[in-house]
């Protein structure tokens, strides 16, 4: 496989130690962020009421706090978001769990002004632990069933390339999120899988542009060489990558500038996702397959050869 003279032609191997760098780098300031300022939990993660309030006209965020504010007790909303086509529908959010009293006092104020009794759903504490440990829970089942897919259909070090990546991806959406406070709750969740099984396609693809190139080289003597093989399969498919992901972030974009707030928190972290999950199929998950594949054969290549029993010399 000759090298590829053209301009276009992108040495990424060249620039591996920026990109590990840059990552390392994120990850420290991420666990620092996340110990200092946290994440904005909403009360799917822990204890708290949410109030949907329902009229035939549109809401805005101060009316419905005044409303709250008016209700017997001096409400105060943690969070309020609207919906509907004419946000006709708000949803207040509590931390902390509402009594069977002020849930009452609340629904008899709503309906007696906008004739519709607001639904209220209380979670506790232990349930939002529950949903943390099973999205954590479904996170660990996908990466040993992708290193397992991926060791069967590649072998071992692109499936443990592929996990660094994606563990890369979720942590780079989780500290964004902690970074700009936009509320954790389920349908985060939902987006950060959605970005697991988005970028493992990515990056499968790109593995199997290496596995074929690879058929094509030769000998693999220097580490030149097999990096060599990775720079020409990554401009290969550099083109759909883009075109792949240009395309999912109009469509998640859109959803983020035109959809409701009760979906903004997925849109964004779909956003975040997309481009996180870019950035490691491109500059990660090869690399790192590129270090530990030559690793590996150097260490077969140093391995002593056993001996030929045939070789050897008769004991006298």
């Amino acid at each position: 496989m000759n090298f590829n003279t053209d301009k276009r032609f992108i040495p990424f191997v060249k620039h591996r130690k920026k990109f590990f760098s840059f990552s390392i780098i994120f990850a420290l300031v991420g666990i620092i962020l996340l110990f200092t300022a946290g994440l904005n939990l909403g009360i799917d993660f822990q204890s708290g009421s949410k109030v949907e309030v329902m009229s035939d006209d549109s809401f805005t965020a101060e009316q419905v706090k005044d409303d709250f504010a008016e209700a017997g007790s001096g409400y105060e909303p943690d969070e309020i978001t609207l919906a509907g086509d004419s946000n006709e529908m708000a949803h207040a959010s509590f931390v902390g769990m509402l009594g069977q009293d002020e849930i009452a006092e609340i629904q008899t104020y709503f309906i007696d002004k906008y004739g519709e009794e607001p639904s209220v759903n209380t979670v506790s504490s232990l349930v939002g632990k529950e949903l943390a440990q099973n999205a954590l829970i479904s996170v660990l089942i996908a990466s040993v069933g992708i290193i397992l897919y991926v060791t069967i259909r590649f072998e071992f070090w692109y499936g443990v390339a592929s996990i660094a990546a994606l563990m890369h991806d979720a942590f780079f959406i989780i500290v964004v999120f902690s970074i700009v406070q936009f509320e954790v709750n389920v349908p985060f969740i939902a987006a950060v899988l959605t970005i697991v099984g988005y970028s493992i396609n990515d990056t499968i693809v790109t593995f199997d542009r290496i596995r074929e190139n690879m058929r094509e080289q030769e000998e693999i003597e220097t580490f030149d060489d097999l990096a060599h093989v990775v720079d020409v399969s990554l401009n290969q498919t550099l083109a759909r990558s883009i075109n792949t992901v240009l395309t999912v972030v109009f469509a998640a974009g859109a959803i983020f500038f035109l959809g409701g707030e009760a979906i903004r928190s997925f849109s964004f972290a779909l956003l975040v996702g997309l481009i996180a999950g870019t950035y490691s199929s491109l500059f990660l998950a090869s690399q790192l397959w590129l270090s530990w594949k030559w690793k590996s054969l150097q260490r077969e290549k140093n391995k002593p050869k056993e001996k030929d029993p045939e070789d050897l010399e008769p004991e006298i």
